[in-house]
C-alpha cells in the first residue's frame, strides 16, 4: 500500500506545497452553517466505462472515477479492508445511526457497489441510511442482478439513490447492474461502455455530467499507453475539476427553488463549499488479468487544503 500526503492548492496529479491551516468553527457553528447551505446533502458522481473481455492485454476492463460529496464534520473511515476474511475494501461512514454505510466498495470475491443520493428537495428524516444499500451486498451472496431485485420491492424505505452494483469475474465475465429508485422499477443490466452517474438517474445529461463524462473519455481514449500512476493522475484532475457547468435548467428543475444558493458551487463536477464538498476521490482499475487497483484521495481533518492519497492493489478471486 503506497501513501502520499497533499497539502496547498496544488492539482491533485502532484504533491502541493505545504500551507498552513486557517482559523477553525467551532463543530457546532460548523454543523448549522453546513444545514443553512446544503439543506438537500447531496451527494457523489461517478464516471466508469467497463469491457467484460478487452480485445488488447494492456486494456482494462473497468476504469471508475468517483467523488464523495459530503459534509467536512460527518465523521467517516478511510478505505481499508474488513469483512469476515478482510476481503472487503471501503471507507466507511460513522455517522451516529448510520454506522457501516458506505458510498464505494470492492471485495476480493469480486463484488463492487457504488452510491449516489438522488437531488430531491425535500427529505424524509425517517427513511432508512442509503449506505447500508452497498454494504450490504458487499456481503450478500446474491449475484448483482437478483440484489437490486430485492432492493426494487425496497426503494419505498429510502430517500432518492442511484445504485450500481457489479459482479467482476475473470472467468465468467463482468456483470453490471443499475437500480435508481425514482426511476424505472426494475434495475437493469448494463451493456459494455462509458457511462456517467450524478444526483439524478443515470446518464441524465446534467451539464457538469456532460462536462466530466468528456474529460474522463479523454483521459480513457491514453490508458492503454499511460503508465498506471499516471493514468490515475490524469483521473484525480478529472475528478477535482472546478469549472461550474452553467446554466443548467435541468438541475435546478429537479431541485426547485432549495438548488438555488448553492447552484454555483454544485455544478461543477468537484464540489467546494465552505462546510461541505468534494472529501474523496476514488480510481478504481481492473485489468485484463483481475489485478484491481484502487485508490483513495481524502481530505484531512476537514481542511480543503489537507488531502492523503493511499493505494490498495490485490487480484480477484473469481
Amino acid at each position: 500500500m503506497a501513501s502520499a500526503l497533499e497539502a496547498g492548492g496544488a492539482g491533485p496529479g502532484l504533491a502541493a506545497a505545504a500551507s498552513g491551516r486557517g482559523t477553525r468553527k467551532s463543530a457546532a457553528a460548523e454543523a448549522i452553517s453546513c444545514e443553512q447551505s446544503y439543506p438537500l446533502k447531496l451527494m457523489c458522481i461517478i464516471f466508469f466505462k467497463f469491457d467484460p473481455r478487452p480485445a488488447s492485454k494492456n486494456a482494462y476492463r473497468l476504469i471508475l472515477a468517483a467523488n464523495r460529496d459530503e459534509f467536512y464534520h460527518r465523521p467517516s473511515k478511510l478505505a481499508d479492508f474488513w469483512g469476515n476474511d478482510n476481503e472487503i475494501l471501503s471507507g466507511l461512514d460513522m455517522e451516529e445511526g448510520r454506522e457501516g454505510g458506505t458510498w464505494l466498495g470492492i471485495s476480493t470475491r469480486g463484488k463492487l457497489g457504488a452510491l449516489t443520493n438522488y437531488l430531491q428537495p425535500q427529505l424524509d428524516r425517517d427513511t432508512r441510511g442509503r449506505g447500508e444499500l452497498v454494504t450490504n451486498f458487499l456481503t450478500t451472496d446474491m449475484d448483482s442482478l437478483s440484489y437490486l431485485k430485492k432492493v426494487s420491492q425496497e426503494g419505498h424505505l429510502y430517500n432518492g439513490f442511484n445504485l450500481i452494483a457489479a459482479d467482476l469475474s475473470t472467468a465468467k465475465g463482468d456483470v453490471i447492474c443499475y437500480y435508481g429508485n425514482r426511476g424505472e422499477p426494475e434495475p437493469i443490466v448494463l451493456t459494455p461502455g462509458t457511462y456517467g452517474l450524478s444526483n439524478a438517474l443515470l446518464e441524465t445529461p446534467w451539464k457538469k455530467l456532460c462536462f466530466g463524462k468528456q474529460l474522463f473519455l479523454k483521459a480513457v481514449k491514453q490508458s492503454e499507453a499511460l503508465p498506471k500512476d499516471a493514468l490515475v493522475a490524469q483521473l484525480l484532475d478529472v475528478l477535482n475539476n472546478e469549472e461550474a457547468q452553467l446554466p443548467d435548467p435541468a438541475i435546478e428543475d429537479q431541485g426547485q427553488e432549495y438548488i438555488q444558493s448553492i447552484l454555483s458551487k454544485y455544478a461543477a463536477v468537484c464540489v467546494r463549499g465552505l462546510d461541505y464538498g468534494t472529501r474523496t476521490n476514488t480510481i478504481i482499475l481492473v485489468d485484463a488479468n483481475g489485478q484491481v487497483t484502487f485508490t483513495e484521495r481524502s481530505m484531512l481533518d476537514k481542511d480543503p487544503s489537507r488531502w492523503e492519497t493511499n493505494t490498495h492493489e490485490f487480484m480477484l478471486q473469481s
